[in-house]
């Protein structure tokens, strides 16, 4: 789970495994695996850090992966 602030700037914990895309529009959206849209204050990169934050609490990634596209070398 992440923590993260609407446009009201009320927080809110969303659950990092159903996010589909993060784009930026210019606001911050979030769209989620079942259709649901949020937007937040925190930019693209921060969703992005915090999800994969979560994902390595959770063992679901390497310590030493620093994210990016598919085709790391």
């Amino acid at each position: 789970m992440i923590t993260l602030t609407r446009l009201n700037g009320k927080p809110f914990t969303l659950n990092a495994f159903y996010i589909e895309t993060v784009e930026a529009f210019p606001d911050t959206t979030i769209q989620l695996t079942n259709g649901r849209k949020y937007v937040v204050k925190e930019s693209v990169d921060e969703v992005a850090g915090y999800t994969l934050a979560f994902f390595r609490t959770v063992n679901l990634l390497d310590p030493a992966f620093k994210g990016g596209g598919t085709d790391e070398k």
